[in-house]
């Protein structure tokens, strides 16, 4: 590796830990607030919830894109500059973020949904520096996603990145299932970020008129939809293009290869997650009622295609190996394994006759951050992990190793469990307290409160050991 991909990378992956842990201690409030423990009022409760929502969505794609960008030039030849552009505006973003909630009071919700940003009870500039901060956040992400897709594009043609020719058997250049995943990735990517793109311009047009225009109410919750839930699933997916490029070593078997199932399952794939959002939209009497049709199939089918051969794949890779379980490789099987339970979860929610039910209490945060923080956020800590052996002077405790498992897998079993059951019990997602009709919420709270806890001390150990090993590399 050279000297500007490990010094890079070791400082966006400094970066992503130090924003993760601020980011658990603002929802760790948040739930102790839930949990009658603190008491921080309404609105600086949303307002930790529209900054945690936030930071855990840009930290963790960053995370993946930074691990997409050190393989990647394994392959191709990337262009620097794209990825110091994205440091650079992640940063100045970032700030202008929590400046915008933290300063400016802006508390409309990490999803800002149309029109709740313009009645916020902030200061009068909140919604601009947050408007200015997604672009900010915005502007840096399309470059870097644009330059590794032309990256990619200058070695293979689309057809090829595709995997077309593996999918019908005929001759053409070795694709590895890396690029493939990371091409579909980052086109889903670009895809959102251009809907952002023109949220955005509405959003700056109304306000800018101030009250002279309106838009569609309809259309913002596509376009902010669109953009969101497939941000969240496609950097999953960046995540996912490493392990398939890393697990296979750590167990001493062969690298992956593009079969024809793996070149149809993420094609499946690309079309399918462009789609799903829809089963957001089922209580939006006026959208046509195909799209709600579409919405639920897609949903359903949307977790299978990439699970599927991904979940077989890891689990023949294991089976009869010689695999040593570092904390990269755990992290790596139970990511997969946590993926997969929080995938069946979000089926569940998008059964229409379930969403009606269960949509507006804990179930949707409990399958999200079952497959953000123990499936997305495990990919990423699992490349950290491996990185740091890759690079570091000194090599993790084995004890150490042991620890930091069991508090992550320990503290974010029980946290996502306190959400599946508030949902099962009917507890409301998004508010900052509990009445005696749903008492159970505080005491579910309570339990995630706990929970949270030993996570973030893994989080905090897991950190400081790699501070520890890696750091210095930054200097030498």
């Amino acid at each position: 590796m050279n000297t500007f991909d490990k010094k890079s990378t070791l400082l966006w992956l400094l970066t992503v830990l130090v924003v993760f842990l601020v980011a658990i201690a603002f929802g760790l409030t948040m739930r102790m607030e839930q949990a009658e423990i603190t008491e921080i009022g309404p609105l600086n409760f949303y307002i930790l919830m529209t900054s945690h929502g936030l930071l855990m969505a840009g930290v963790w794609f960053v995370a993946g894109m930074a691990g997409i960008q050190f393989i990647l030039s394994r392959y191709v030849e990337v262009p620097r500059w794209g990825s110091v552009f994205a440091y650079v505006c992640t940063v100045l973003g970032v700030v202008v973020l929590l400046i915008s909630t933290l300063l400016a009071k802006f508390h409309a919700g990490w999803y800002f949904l149309y029109p709740l940003p313009f009645y916020a009870k902030g200061t009068e500039h909140g919604l601009l520096l947050f408007m200015i901060a997604l672009t900010i956040l915005g502007v840096g992400w399309l470059m870097w996603s644009l330059v590794m897709l032309a990256s990619i594009l200058k070695k293979y043609s689309i057809a090829q990145a595709l995997a077309w020719h593996h999918i019908a058997g005929k001759d053409g250049p070795a694709v590895s299932p890396f690029i493939l995943i990371s091409f579909v990735s980052l086109i889903g990517v670009t895809a959102c970020i251009l809907a952002a793109v023109v949220l955005l311009v509405l959003y700056y047009l109304e306000f800018l008129q101030n009250g002279g225009m309106t838009s569609d109410p309809l259309l913002m919750k596509n376009l902010t939809f669109f953009f969101g839930h497939t941000l969240v699933n496609e950097m999953l997916y960046l995540g996912l293009a490493v392990l398939y490029e890393l697990f296979p070593r750590m167990a001493g078997k062969p690298d992956y290869k593009t079969s024809w199932y793996v070149g149809i399952s993420w094609n499946a794939t690309l079309l399918i997650v462009l789609f799903a959002y829809f089963h957001h939209l089922y209580m939006d009497f006026a959208q046509p009622v195909a799209f709600q049709y579409i919405g639920q199939i897609m949903s359903w089918f949307a977790p299978l295609p990439a699970a599927v051969v991904t979940i077989f794949s890891v689990l023949t890779t294991v089976y009869r190996s010689n695999m040593k379980w570092s904390l990269a490789s755990l992290l790596y099987f139970f990511g997969v394994m946590f993926w997969a339970i929080g995938g069946v979860g979000a089926i569940l929610d998008a059964v229409i006759a379930n969403n009606f039910v269960l949509h507006n209490t804990q179930w949707v945060p409990a399958h999200f951050h079952t497959y953000n923080l123990l499936g997305n956020v495990f990919f990423s800590l699992a490349f950290t992990s491996w990185f740091a052996d890759e690079i570091g002077e000194k090599k993790i405790a084995p004890g150490l190793v042991k620890v930091i498992f069991s508090l992550l897998v320990v503290g974010g079993v029980g946290f996502v469990l306190a959400f599946y059951l508030g949902g099962a019990l009917s507890v409301p997602r998004r508010v900052d307290m509990y009445n005696e009709i749903v008492s159970e919420g505080i005491t579910l709270a309570k339990l995630a409160v706990v929970c949270a806890s030993l996570y973030l001390v893994g989080m905090i150990i897991y950190t400081i050991d790699f501070t520890r090993r890696c750091a210095g590399q930054l200097f030498s």
